[in-house]
């Protein structure tokens, strides 16, 4: 909410009254415009996506990639759950940080909103693959 409010606040400064339009009908409708903006942008981030935590030489990871990663992105669960991959090495980003650990590659974690929904722990094959995130995104996101 701060940050809203400081998004507002800034908003105001530096458009409505840098113009010298200090009426209220400004500060509303700018107020308003900031608002909206900040919903519009929270949206995206509360999307859920798939995160695939991988690393190099993993060779699990490289039969994922050329049985799944060539047409994931084409499919109704690509289009429904972007992925998102991450080296399991590298500086956990921000967002992910309330994520359980995770030890072996390939993972896929189901992320909503910086929250771990559901994880899928190696790659099972292809059919098995797309069986388990079928029924994870059942039930994780039946409502979404």
């Amino acid at each position: 909410m701060a940050m809203a409010l400081s998004i507002v606040y800034i908003f105001n400064l530096r458009y409505v009254l840098a113009m010298g339009k200090i009426g209220h009908r400004h500060v509303l409708r700018s107020t308003l415009i900031a608002v909206l903006l900040l919903f519009a942008s929270s949206s995206v981030a509360l999307s859920a996506e798939l995160v695939m935590f991988r690393q190099a030489l993993c060779e699990w990871c490289e039969v994922w990639d050329d049985e799944v990663g060539i047409v994931y992105n084409k499919t109704q669960e690509g289009k429904r759950v972007p992925i998102r991959q991450v080296d399991i090495h590298d500086k956990r980003p921000s967002d992910l940080g309330a994520i359980k650990p995770v030890i072996y590659t390939p993972t896929f974690v189901l992320v909503k909103g910086g929250v771990e929904l559901g994880r899928i722990q190696g790659y099972p094959g292809e059919d098995f693959f797309w069986g388990l995130l079928s029924k994870m995104l059942k039930e994780k996101l039946a409502g979404s």
